[in-house]
């Protein structure tokens, strides 16, 4: 596909199609005065769209869904969720649209979705639009999670409507195209099971297995298929939440609408990266609790699949009694496999060799994270400090640990294992999306400034190599800043 013009554009209408019950046709607001903000342009030609023509009149009336190619069918999403463990049975794309799925020219079928594109039926009494400093938030951090290897969602585009939006101010409106796999959730199948349509919830589950574990479709005799497809969304979420934990980042609203079942990070409202090393951290201002802390994920993680295999349970077995006993071995998964991940992940963090005993880098990992915890030590800068200790230059990280004997021990012990430094300078990034610099970004990019928000982004799209004059993006926050907060944004 080389698209350059509309007519050169097509966007399926596969999930509306196949799944009429959770879709409901719809158009997005005019947006009085659209200016394009930002442009991904290398994922626009990853998609096989012009830039060229993205940044065209007719392009930017696309980014927005104002115009949309002949054919296109823009659907709101139904969906139901638990948000901060309170079931809410109509949910749905209350201020975004899915444009229509396109093709990639190398084959891959992706989401084009818009977020912030006004009301539609799944509104429940919002505005359904957003503001431009959120939505350029998820482009940042979005971006940067790519350029981390975390699968993900993507920002092709935002685009300022013109339009102002009422929140405890009045802040400049915006359009968030995004790319995904799919935008099918685990709140996808909690209302497709509270129709108490099988036959939709089926229809619903193959269309999953079809667009992200097609080997299901082979696992065997009748609900095979669906146990090998939650056993595979386990799988694909205990990898992904294991990433999150390794690189510090917190995702704020772990609802179970917020978890998708490609196993893609999405909606990055409350979200951030850690500066201090605290397990208890908590950066959303909703999330008073604690629910979604950053020690919490992974069981927000088992607890949200739980809901997703309840779902699941009459396309697993006849028998409700043996569905569970099924359903539930599947889920124990989860802890094996985040376990896995996390130890390999975080050995290649260490530069540890291939093939050393498992509980010989979990007691390392678990050594090391206790005296940074005791220390609050920054959580990015002290793993690629690490590289320079393993080259021999131990001032940096002794620099910032209270306890020394304590650490000195640990070293002793890790650099007797024979860490790769240039290994760990490319798994461990320099620059990730510091919170303050992220706000100064927004604040300077709401008043008109761009530049901050180009300089952020050429630092955290290219985390791992250390260049001239982006010093600043690899310091931790000012000192004595108090608690980072974020807000959700609607």
């Amino acid at each position: 596909m080389d698209v350059s013009s509309p007519t050169d554009l097509r966007l399926g209408t596969r999930f509306a199609d196949e799944l009429p019950e959770l879709a409901v046709r719809w158009q997005a607001e005019e947006a009085p005065e659209p200016q394009l903000v930002v442009l991904n342009e290398p994922l626009a030609a990853e998609l096989g769209l012009d830039p060229r023509w993205l940044r065209s009149e007719a392009g930017v009336r696309l980014l927005v869904g104002a115009e949309v190619p002949d054919g296109a069918t823009p659907v709101a999403q139904g969906y139901a969720g638990h948000q901060f463990g309170g079931y809410s049975p109509r949910l749905g794309d209350g201020r975004a649209l899915l444009l229509g799925e396109l093709t990639d020219p190398a084959g891959r079928v992706r989401d084009l979705h818009l977020k912030g594109s006004g009301r539609t039926p799944w509104a429940r009494g919002g505005d359904g639009l957003a503001g431009l400093g959120p939505m350029l938030r998820e482009h940042v951090v979005s971006e940067a999670m790519h350029t981390l290897g975390i699968p993900t969602t993507r920002s092709l585009a935002v685009v300022a409507t013109g339009r102002g939006v009422r929140r405890e101010q009045v802040l400049p409106g915006a359009v968030l195209a995004r790319v995904a796999s799919s935008h099918l959730r685990v709140g996808s199948f909690q209302y497709a099971r509270a129709t108490g349509d099988d036959d939709l919830l089926r229809r619903l589950a193959d269309h999953a297995i079809a667009r992200h574990h097609p080997a299901a479709r082979d696992a065997g005799p009748a609900g095979a298929a669906y146990v090998a497809l939650l056993e595979g969304v386990v799988e694909a979420q205990a990898r992904l939440v294991a990433q999150w934990m390794l690189v510090g980042f917190v995702h704020g609203v772990m609802n179970t609408d917020n978890m998708t079942i490609s196993g893609e990070s999405i909606d990055y409202g409350p979200c951030a990266f850690l500066d201090a090393y605290d397990p208890a951290t908590v950066f959303s201002s909703i999330d008073e609790g604690g629910r979604y802390a950053y020690r919490n994920q992974p069981a927000a993680a088992q607890w949200n699949l739980a809901r997703l295999a309840e779902a699941l349970l009459p396309l697993i077995d006849a028998d409700e009694e043996r569905a569970v006993e099924t359903a539930t071995r599947s889920l124990q998964g989860f802890a094996t496999t985040y376990a896995d991940a996390f130890t390999a992940d975080a050995a290649a963090k260490l530069g540890l060799p291939a093939g050393l005993d498992r509980a010989v880098v979990a007691s390392l990992v678990e050594d090391l994270l206790a005296l940074m915890a005791a220390a609050r030590v920054d959580h990015t800068s002290f793993f690629r400090a690490l590289g320079d200790a393993a080259r021999g230059d131990v001032e940096g990280v002794r620099g910032v640990v209270l306890d020394l004997p304590g650490l000195d021990a640990w070293l002793e012990r890790w650099r007797g294992l024979g860490p790769d430094a240039e290994a760990m300078d490319r798994v461990n990034p320099v620059y990730i999306p510091r919170n303050h610099l992220v706000e100064q970004a927004l604040d300077a990019a709401t008043a008109g400034d761009l530049a901050p928000l180009h300089r952020l982004l050429e630092a955290v799209t290219a985390p791992y190599d250390e260049r001239p004059g982006l010093a600043a993006y690899a310091e931790p926050g000012p000192a004595g800043a108090g608690p980072y907060v974020t807000f959700c944004g609607t």
